[in-house]
């Protein structure tokens, strides 16, 4: 089969799922639950080309397509098709969607510096930082990240994929900035500038050289933002949550609809290199420098994989905030009991425990309930995530999500 062919025979197939009722009602759902507003727990599995077994399955060797441009929509398309046999509560949606082409340098490079790391030289093993700011001289080097997008290429991209499946899905064209979700929560980007044991050093030896960067980050990502609201790229694409973000109060997706505020849509940020880090520092080298971020924004996720159970009252602060993620080295109990039916609580279980090491219903079964009871007065969603192994087994998805919705009653 050629490019063409396999493309329209998977666009097909996925118009075919997103026409299933359920997510009409999954949609229904998200947008109570988001708005605080008392149902079933929502449960999620999600994965992507970064965790080991989603390569061993969809990487380049399981593509039938030759152009490198057709092969990422093919992998796309075939992750969301299993994201539909999985069964949870995401939500496909019956478009499919080219991103702009941005004049930035790219994910490690906006900053006008590389961001670099050493590899382990294991597939999916650790790295480290190898971080281009070894002296504050170096800060210097730093540039802001304009917002802006190559409209030759991206007419291009556009027009190559209208001709393949452009009558069987609506194209959709996200011309959002660089600097949302990871790339605007600094930390993220400040851990691969500074590297995480010299930020730890910095907080103490260099706590003035460090706010300097901080309000320079902090400032770099509003001008981008800022940027590309007066372009209007700013579209109901740009909103970021880890979890579905319908809410009843906030207008449902559209392709092609914009342009938008960022007041009219979700915000996130995390500060997982923060994790072990006190409130009172989170709060001085973080928090605040994220606050005017997050403030521009109609509702707000905090949270990705730090612990942040000695955190729940420094996030109060966040006045939009609507959602909280309670990782897997987290006091489920006591976030719990701290967040109440204030926010959602993303709860977010161990993936060794629940399908990485081990297929053992009994544990998934005893820590699902354990979890559901201590939960049980929150707007709770379950949301099994970075998953690196399934054994060779990715059906354990399914079972997974059979087994928390039979715990739940459902």
């Amino acid at each position: 089969m050629n490019d063409k062919s396999v493309l329209r025979e998977l666009a097909k197939r996925y118009l075919e799922a997103t026409c299933d009722p359920i997510y009409e009602e999954r949609r229904a759902l998200w947008s109570k639950k988001n708005n605080l507003k008392k149902t079933r727990p929502m449960v999620i599995a999600s994965f992507g080309i970064w965790n080991v077994w989603c390569r061993e399955v969809f990487g380049e060797h399981a593509l039938k397509c030759q152009d490198p441009f057709f092969r990422r929509h093919e992998q796309t398309l075939r992750m969301q098709l299993f994201q539909h046999e999985v069964g949870d509560d995401q939500v496909l949606e019956p478009w499919i969607t080219q991103r702009a082409t941005l004049t930035s340098r790219g994910w490690d490079d906006i900053w006008g510096v590389h961001t670099g790391h050493v590899d382990s030289g294991v597939i999916g093993g650790a790295w480290k930082y190898d971080p281009p700011l070894k002296t504050w001289d170096d800060m210097n080097k730093l540039r802001v990240p304009h917002h802006g997008v190559d409209e030759a290429d991206t007419r291009h991209n556009i027009e190559r994929l209208h001709e393949v499946v452009g009558d069987i899905l609506p194209i959709n064209l996200d011309r959002s900035p660089d600097c949302l979700g990871f790339l605007s929560d600094i930390s993220t980007t400040l851990c691969k500038l500074r590297g995480l044991e010299q930020l730890m050093i910095d907080m103490y030896d260099s706590p003035e050289e460090l706010h300097q960067l901080l309000a320079f980050m902090c400032d770099g990502v509003l001008t981008n933002q800022t940027e590309a609201e007066a372009a209007g790229d700013v579209n109901l694409f740009s909103a970021h949550s880890q979890e579905p973000f319908y809410c009843e109060t906030l207008e449902p997706l559209k392709p092609n609809d914009g342009p938008r505020k960022l007041k009219e849509l979700w915000g996130f940020a995390a500060a997982q290199e923060f994790t072990v880090i006190s409130p009172e520092m989170h709060e001085e080298f973080m928090l605040r420098y994220q606050l005017p971020i997050l403030s521009r924004f109609a509702l707000t996720s905090y949270g990705c994989c730090e612990n942040l159970t000695r955190k729940i009252d420094m996030l109060r602060a966040i006045p939009n905030l609507r959602l909280i993620a309670v990782a897997p080295t987290a006091d489920v109990t006591k976030c719990a009991e701290q967040i109440r039916d204030d926010y959602v609580l993303s709860w977010r279980p161990n993936p060794t425990d629940m399908v990485c090491c081990g297929w053992d219903e009994q544990r998934i079964r005893r820590i699902i309930r354990e979890g559901l009871a201590a939960t049980k007065d929150c707007h709770l969603a379950i949301h099994l995530k970075d998953i690196e192994t399934v054994q060779g087994d990715p059906t354990r998805l399914r079972r997974w999500v059979e087994l928390v919705r039979s715990e739940i009653g459902e």
